[in-house]
Parts: structure tokens; C-alpha cells; sequence
């Protein structure tokens, strides 16, 4: 019998992926070995060299602040004044593909988190992504050269129009694959609980 499989379509400059975070890890540690679990980058905003608008920039800050009142998720709000912001996370998808190729696509997107929402570095620049490829202890010349690949924007892509196909427009989303079909799970950002149940009623 072939496993379920669960789709996290993720983007790693999504705020509220941050702010679901424990509540994911807790659901992922608890289906290992149980269920197939495929992460999916969701490209929240394409490649962009444009400063953000100030607006959004405002807009943006204030759904930190819900996630934070919401979650008790930490943010850094030196990021609006120390850089400038773009709108632009397709650069941290690609890292993402190009760490996964190593085995590290979960330590990527932790560190480009890190790297975003607490320290105020900007993951929109290829140097903050590279940084942080060097600190978790990438092989750094081929993160570099897979991450500027032709057959890596491929790939991205791909996963892209594979991620809007099967309904991942809003990040973070869930869909669970069975012999049933394909099944969008709510996200449940405050209890792990509720998701594990409805996959294990779903699996059985």
C-alpha cells in the first residue's frame, strides 16, 4: 500500500509560515515514518530590484504585528529601517531548491528565517542567502552554481505551476494526498492536534 503524502507549500519569506512554524514541526515530527511529507515552495513575489513602497512596507509590518499578538511570534523591526525592503522571494525559493539538493532544504529555509524576522537581514539579496549557505555549512560552490542555474529556474517553475495546480495560492497550505485524491487540510496555527487528527482519520 503506498503512503499518503502531505504537501507543505511554504514560502520562506511568508510571515505567517513563520508565525505556524512550532505548530508545523510539531505535526511533522509526529507523522515521520507515518506519511510522505513534500515540502513545496509557494513564490510569494517574483524577482524584483524595486524598493518597496512605503505602503506596503506598512501593510507588511502590520501583519507581523497581528501574527505577533495572535502567535507571540518574534520579529526584529530594525528589518524596515536597516535595508531596503523588496518585494521579492523568489531569490529565497531558489535557495531553498538549491540547499534541498543537498539535504538541507529545511536548515535553509530556518536559516533564511532566522536571518529575516530576527536579525533584520535582508533575504531578498543574493549575499544574505549566500550568507547564510556558508554558515550552515553548504558545499558553496555548488549551492552557487545550482542556485544561478538555468536548470534550476526550471525546476522553480515547475514546482510553481505544480504548487498553484493542486491549489497552493495562499501560504502556508496543506493537502494530503491519498488513494482517496488530493484533500486541502485547514491550517490550524495555534494546535497541532486538530491537523494530526484529521490525517490520521484520513489514512486510516
Amino acid at each position: 500500500m503506498t503512503k499518503a503524502k502531505l504537501y507543505y507549500v511554504y514560502d520562506p519569506m511568508c510571515s505567517w509560515c513563520w508565525g505556524y512554524k512550532p505548530t508545523w514541526r510539531a505535526v511533522e515530527d509526529a507523522l515521520e515514518g507515518k506519511v510522505d511529507i513534500q515540502y513545496l515552495v509557494g513564490g510569494l513575489a517574483a524577482d524584483s530590484d524595486q524598493p518597496m513602497p512605503q505602503e506596503m512596507r506598512q501593510q507588511i509590518a502590520s501583519y507581523w504585528k497581528k501574527i505577533e499578538t495572535l502567535l507571540g511570534t518574534e520579529f526584529n523591526y530594525d528589518f524596515w529601517t536597516s535595508n531596503t525592503p523588496r518585494r521579492s522571494t523568489y531569490p529565497s525559493c531558489r535557495a531553498a531548491i538549491a540547499a534541498r539538493k543537498q539535504g538541507k532544504e529545511k536548515e535553509m529555509v530556518d536559516g533564511i528565517q532566522k536571518a529575516y524576522y530576527l536579525q533584520a537581514r535582508n533575504p531578498s539579496d543574493d549575499s544574505v542567502l549566500f550568507d547564510v549557505a556558508r554558515e550552515l555549512g553548504l558545499a558553496m560552490r555548488e549551492f552557487e552554481h545550482d542556485y544561478y542555474s538555468n536548470r534550476l529556474e526550471e525546476e522553480l517553475q515547475d514546482e510553481l505551476r505544480f504548487a498553484r495546480g493542486i491549489g497552493g495560492n495562499h501560504f502556508p497550505s496543506l493537502f494530503l494526498q491519498t488513494q482517496e485524491g488530493l484533500l486541502e487540510l485547514p491550517i490550524d496555527y495555534h494546535s497541532p492536534e486538530s491537523t494530526l487528527s484529521q490525517i490520521q482519520a484520513l489514512i486510516k
